[in-house]
């Protein structure tokens, strides 16, 4: 688990084809690596990979077809910024929100915008992950916990402060810009309880959390 606070910017040092997936090799900054071990968990742009070795300055973790096709590490080359972010463990601030670290889809960046010293984004997210997104709501994109400011639709819109402009790689998005998109845990979790025993049948396969739904389980006038 992760909270969508990231902790450094790392740098793709090189990628290793390994029959037909991938090692990634990554400098990791000024991440501290002094307590991982091969084997732990460690956050690349939202995407949950396990460290396989460990230098003191960065680690390689391996990358299967379906990550690489599914989320945007596939898009990666040698000097590519990166958002990096260990697991979290029981004494770790939950500054965020809690994520798993497994993409749901990935999101188009449509306009960038500067806003006195923030920036205004707007991002496309995939049809089936609208209903997941909600106003003022959370959602993780490549990793960063942010609060959704206005949704339209398969549309979102984000501010973002001077830090996280600082701290993370969105200082470098612009239009056309491909970005991992985590939904929030919760509402998956509910969508799921909602269901109840349909959720056995396939019932309910490709509705969703509709607003009739939850009408006719007694949620709403």
């Amino acid at each position: 688990m992760f909270t969508g606070i990231i902790q450094a910017i790392g740098e793709v040092v090189r990628l290793e084809p390994r029959g037909g997936d991938q090692r990634i090799h990554l400098q990791t900054g000024k991440l501290d690596l002094s307590q991982a071990h091969p084997g732990d968990s460690i956050a690349v742009n939202g995407v949950c990979l396990t460290a396989v070795t460990l230098n003191g300055t960065g680690f390689a973790a391996d990358v299967s077809r379906e990550t690489l096709a599914l989320t945007t590490l596939g898009q990666l080359g040698a000097g590519t910024r990166v958002n990096l972010e260990p697991a979290l463990t029981l004494a770790t601030p939950l500054g965020g929100h809690l994520l798993s670290g497994h993409i749901d889809g990935v999101g188009t960046v449509l306009e960038v915008r500067e806003d006195a010293r923030s920036w205004r984004l707007r991002i496309h997210a995939p049809g089936e992950l609208a209903r997941y997104i909600a106003h003022k709501g959370s959602i993780a994109v490549d990793g960063i916990s942010l609060t959704v400011n206005a949704v339209h639709a398969a549309l979102f819109d984000l501010n973002i402060v001077p830090h996280t402009l600082s701290e993370t790689i969105i200082g470098g998005y612009r239009a056309g810009t491909r970005v991992n998109l985590e939904v929030d845990l919760i509402a998956r979790y509910l969508e799921r309880l909602l269901l109840g025993e349909r959720a056995a049948t396939g019932e309910s396969s490709g509705r969703g959390l509709t607003e009739d739904f939850l009408r006719r389980h007694g949620f709403g006038g």
